[in-house]
């Protein structure tokens, strides 16, 4: 979700029915965490799938069946990779953005990449859940969704500074550094509540920056596409990738930090 900046009261016209969307998507999302297991594993193929197809709409120069293609092709090779668990699964992640590299679009390189950082949110994100359990995941959707609500209204209601005007013209720093605050409180809530590891305050905030790049990841590829949303699926807030792009750039930076040391190392008993 893009960090709009100030507005005048009418920009708030769609606040309702953004609150309503994101009520049905926390519930889905709780009770998949919940439950875990291949019902938490089948709805995050089933959104990669859904953010794959929405990345080769937005950049395919005419309407053509590519999308649909690339889409099943996606919740294929992340099935696939889930299952096999080696090192042949970074293979299948790679599929779609062959794919998308030997078709003619727009951007075919930066298409590629983020359909990369896409698949690979997708098998973080599983992978996150079996590791590491329930915690990490609670926390990383907490740390993310903190970063995202709070640098929101923090950047409508102070303005400022732009962030990046260039790729993002409507994100402030006020509400950039308001979500790496609002991060770092779900860490000290960890750190007095479950006894974890003090450590998780700053990376709390660490991972929330990665967030806030894979939102402005997004509105560059959307920027250069020259479309507003990533499709018209959720009511208020556009596509699926335009609701989980700051969780993609969350969860590749937790992969990339896992290499160095596991996550669910810092959280308490």
């Amino acid at each position: 979700m893009t960090d709009p900046g100030p507005a005048p009261a009418g920009k708030w016209a769609d606040l309702r029915t953004r609150i309503l969307s994101a009520a049905v998507m926390v519930a889905v999302g709780a009770l998949e965490i919940w439950l875990g297991g291949t019902a938490f594993a089948a709805l995050v193929v089933a959104l990669t799938a859904v953010m794959i197809w929405e990345l080769a709409s937005m950049t395919a120069p005419s309407r053509q069946r590519s999308p649909m293609v690339l889409a099943a092709a996606a919740g294929v090779a992340l099935m696939l990779a889930l299952v096999l668990r080696t090192d042949i699964a970074a293979l299948f992640l790679m599929a779609p953005t062959l794919m998308l590299l030997a078709t003619t679009r727009h951007d075919r390189r930066l298409a590629g990449a983020y359909a990369l950082a896409i698949m690979l949110a997708g098998y973080g994100l599983v992978t996150l859940r079996f590791g590491a359990g329930t915690p990490a995941i609670l926390w990383l959707v907490a740390v993310v969704v903190a970063s995202d609500v709070l640098g929101y209204f923090a950047g409508r209601m102070l303005g400022g500074p732009k962030f990046w005007p260039a790729v993002s013209p409507k994100k402030t720093w006020s509400g950039t550094v308001v979500g790496w605050l609002g991060a770092a409180l779900v860490g000290v809530g960890y750190v007095v509540f479950q006894g974890a590891d003090w450590l998780l305050v700053p990376l709390s905030a660490l991972v929330a920056f990665a967030g806030q790049m894979g939102d402005i990841a997004e509105s560059w590829v959307k920027r250069r596409a020259g479309v507003k949303d990533a499709s018209n699926l959720i009511p208020g807030h556009g596509g699926v990738l335009d609701r989980f792009d700051a969780l993609i750039g969350a969860v590749v930076a937790v992969m990339a930090l896992g290499l160095v040391a596991p996550v669910s190392t810092l959280f308490g008993g």
